[in-house]
């Protein structure tokens, strides 16, 4: 047994589904299952080529609102000098506050993996400098010899403004000396 519902939007009631489907080829339509966890299933009589169509656009719409994500890697060393690890942290900071998350990557080379604290310590010191302007959405990993973590924008603060450019409404006007 399925509902059907006609072309219309009409609901016609439980059908057996060889009845269903008769009816629907008589209109010179199709029988789409619509709702097939819905008890009894529902079944509406349409031109199956109009609904992938109309499925097509919906997917679309939908892809159009979406928001692209992007991860920005950034790598060190275990061994990377002060100013280094200072400068890929600004630009960490600059990458979150765009709204992109960044993945830091420590790689060690030979026998620096077993110094691995070295590289956790530094993505510690990492994680000290962005303070609240990061969420850790993956903690550190290692992945052979790379030790990789994962980091997204954090939420702006409840009281903190949002940053935005001063509205002027027309030109400054200079003052005149008498």
């Amino acid at each position: 047994m399925v509902r059907v519902i006609d072309d219309e939007g009409k609901m016609l009631g439980l059908f057996q589904v060889p009845d269903a489907v008769r009816m629907a080829y008589d209109k010179g339509l199709d029988l789409i299952e619509v709702a097939p966890d819905a008890n009894p299933p529902t079944c509406k009589m349409m031109d199956f080529g109009k609904y992938k169509y109309e499925l097509k656009k919906k997917a679309a719409e939908s892809k159009k609102k979406q928001t692209v994500i992007t991860i920005k890697e950034v790598q060190f060393r275990p061994n990377t000098d002060q100013h280094d690890v200072e400068y890929k942290t600004r630009h960490i900071q600059e990458f979150l506050q765009e709204g992109h998350k960044a993945r830091v990557i420590v790689t060690f080379r030979g026998r620096e993996v077993s110094h691995s604290e070295l590289g956790r310590a530094l993505l510690d010191k990492i994680i000290a400098t962005l303070g609240d302007s990061c969420v850790i959405e993956q903690n550190p990993t290692f992945e052979g010899k790379k030790l990789i973590m994962l980091l997204g924008p954090g939420k702006p603060k409840a009281g903190a403004p949002s940053p935005k450019p001063a509205a002027t409404t027309g030109a400054p006007q200079e003052q005149k000396k008498a």
